[in-house]
């Protein structure tokens, strides 16, 4: 297991699991996103990849961000008519998408693709997360959790050996 690298990348994942996710979760979806591409992929090396991408202080951010604002939400501490609006997890809104896509943006293209997939198909963990359960919010943090988990299928995808261009003759 990769530990974080910071106590500012603890704390990122200490807020994940508060919110009810695990690393496992996130791993769960990158296994569900790569599983027909890239061969012997296995749960260890899919929580490997979303530990890395934990990592990176971009994406910490957006999840300490993201978090703080489904919590305010959840508090009634935004003002009209943001408070209105992450209660409702309206869809032109589009804040809580563009924070996931500042996550996928670190992986390339492929990032991109898999996280309009995953955030269309609501797999795993994100069905949870986007249940709209009466006082809880995760108008953030269901965007953030399928951002990381594209990343991290990106990351793998950009590692796979089956995947590297052949080299020029």
């Amino acid at each position: 297991m990769i530990k974080p690298t910071t106590a500012y990348g603890q704390r990122t994942i200490d807020l994940l699991h508060e919110r009810g996710v695990e690393l496992t979760d996130i791993a769960d979806l990158v296994v569900y996103l790569q599983k027909a591409f890239i061969k012997d992929l296995t749960p260890e090396m899919a929580l490997h990849s979303v530990q890395t991408v934990l990592n990176k202080r971009e994406v910490q951010n957006a999840v300490i961000t993201g978090i703080q604002l489904d919590i305010a939400a959840e508090h009634h501490a935004l003002m009209e008519p943001l408070q209105t609006i992450v209660e409702r997890d309206e869809g032109l809104y589009g804040v809580d998408e563009t924070m996931a896509l500042s996550i996928v943006d670190l992986y390339g293209s492929i990032g991109f693709t898999n996280y309009g997939y995953i955030d269309r198909t609501k797999p795993g963990i994100l069905a949870k997360l986007n249940a709209h359960e009466p006082g809880i919010i995760h108008t953030f943090l269901d965007d953030l959790v399928g951002a990381i988990a594209a990343a991290g299928a990106a990351r793998l995808a950009h590692d796979d050996a089956d995947e590297q261009d052949t080299p020029f003759k």
